[in-house]
């Protein structure tokens, strides 16, 4: 076990454990290291600290080596939202394009297969999955991270997700509790409100929640949204309304409580990330997610000394940071016990064959495709347009998506490049030239800039391929038409394949 620095007192200790911070690099720095051995019980790894199988191997190998039961933390959707593939895609499609397939054995598979490479990598916490309800189309941050609009869709493939990564030995993070799918505001920049009705919240936000809790998911993400409803004062992840009575009291729930990032301005512009920090843990939270913006030893002294300080002046609980302290290491010891399980019923090794292409199955199987009678596949290099919406901070920037790269190996010769803004349509046509034109968009519905360029070259070009890869709203057209309900590269990969016909 591991061997707490000397001079640690208990409470510093339990107030380290609770957060999970994140760092800089591809190897662990000293500061970080020294923190697990005075206390710290938990990392977030974002796609900076990623760079392969191997690197990440031995990054979570030198973290374990300073305390060998370390909750190693992940934000692996797959899909849009990859950390373990960022620069590459995703090898697996993300929740939407699961819920357009509704097979509840595919969505266990992939779960499993995916927790089965974050396991061989050493992680052994994935903050995944989305149990929101997309029940507003116009939601700027979960889209195609959610199964779907249908409640009912959205809890049996929660469930089935939860069932398939745990049984990889990867604890299941539920987000985002209560409910972020009926948002216009994206909590990253400011504090999001539902104002549903407690029957409509209990029927739609719930349910896959009950689900999840029902799989047994060992740890469960709130969100940083107000719900006036439920509490007209403090957003989820502040609330004890919320994270004591609902989710623990109500719907029964024991696991882990972990907030959403606590730097996201929907806190942290309101109340500061110590006072933040502080009322989470005394609302019911366990964990405190930071480290995706802040990444830095200053950061961790400064929610730890926060924790200790309100202690000692009785504005925490000490019994309070105790609990949360240890349900942390409770998730750490089961974590170790599956790991362990696993282990000896032999999961095959990351690089087994016979495995590694379920997710171009589900992407290939999630595709709808809406063909006029004119479209034949293209046997010449077409010019690849990106209608390119600013990305969110969830799905960050750096992850590539669309359909060029696939074609580019399947149709040598096809060039691409990325637009936007109102004159789009003009200067794709422009570039494009006499070669066959395929506009691929996302979330089309969302972008009035975007269905103006798609107008413009559907009226020069009706032969246009046009391949939507978020969110199925806008009326399919042009000559070929691919919802692949995800940006994952698979989907680009099950789309490429349409449009050249293999």
């Amino acid at each position: 076990m591991t061997t707490f620095a000397s001079g640690t007192d208990t409470l510093t200790r339990d107030a380290l454990t609770v957060l999970q911070p994140g760092f800089p690099g591809t190897t662990a720095p000293d500061w970080l290291l020294r923190r697990l051995g005075e206390g710290l019980a938990s990392v977030g790894l974002f796609g900076r600290n990623i760079a392969s199988p191997e690197q990440l191997s031995s990054l979570t190998a030198q973290l374990r080596a300073e305390r060998d039961d370390v909750l190693v933390a992940i934000d692996e959707e797959g899909g849009d939202v990859t950390r373990l593939e960022v620069r590459t895609g995703s090898s697996f499609p993300g929740n939407h394009a699961l819920g357009a397939v509704d097979d509840v054995d595919l969505t266990r598979e992939v779960a499993h297969e995916l927790g089965r490479r974050l396991a061989a990598c050493g992680v052994n916490l994935n903050w995944a999955p989305s149990a929101d309800v997309n029940s507003n189309p116009s939601n700027p941050v979960i889209g195609v991270r959610s199964f779907g609009a249908d409640p009912e869709l959205v809890a049996r493939h929660t469930a089935a997700y939860v069932t398939g990564l745990q049984a990889a030995g990867v604890a299941a993070c539920t987000k985002h509790f209560p409910g972020h799918g009926d948002t216009a505001v994206d909590s990253h920049h400011a504090l999001p409100r539902i104002d549903a009705e407690s029957s409509v919240l209990e029927r739609r936000e719930l349910l896959p929640f009950r689900a999840a809790i029902a799989a047994g998911t060992r740890a469960v993400m709130s969100a940083h949204i107000l719900v006036p409803t439920l509490d007209p004062d403090h957003p989820a992840t502040l609330s004890p309304h919320i994270l004591t009575d609902l989710l623990r009291g109500r719907l029964g729930y024991d696991g882990l409580i972990v907030t959403d990032a606590i730097e996201m301005q929907a806190i942290a512009a309101t109340y500061g990330i110590e006072r933040g920090s502080v009322i989470a843990i005394a609302a019911g939270a366990d964990a405190l997610c930071v480290g995706g913006g802040l990444a830095d030893d200053e950061t961790v002294r400064r929610l730890r000394d926060a924790l200790v300080s309100a202690v000692r002046a009785g504005e925490l609980p000490e019994e309070r940071l105790a609990e949360a302290a240890e349900r942390v290491r409770g998730l750490a010891r089961w974590a170790a016990s599956a790991s362990a399980s696993v282990s000896d019923e032999g999961v095959a090794p990351a690089a087994d064959v016979t495995r590694v292409d379920i997710g171009l199955v589900a992407a290939r199987r999630a595709l709808t495709v809406t063909a006029s009678d004119r479209f034949t596949p293209l046997t010449e290099p077409p010019y690849v347009a990106l209608l390119t919406p600013v990305a969110n901070i969830a799905v960050g920037d750096e992850t590539p998506w669309g359909v060029g790269a696939e074609l580019i190996r399947m149709l040598p010769g096809t060039e691409t490049g990325s637009f936007a803004g109102e004159a789009a349509g003009d200067a794709v046509l422009e570039a494009a030239g006499a070669r066959r034109v395929v506009a691929v968009v996302r979330d089309e519905h969302r972008h009035p800039w975007m269905a103006s360029a798609l107008d413009t070259l559907l009226a020069a070009r009706p032969d246009t391929v046009v391949v939507e890869m978020g969110i199925p709203q806008a009326t399919p057209r042009g000559a070929l038409h691919i919802a692949t309900h995800g940006a994952a590269r698979v989907c680009g990969q099950a789309a490429a394949e349409v449009i050249a016909g293999e």
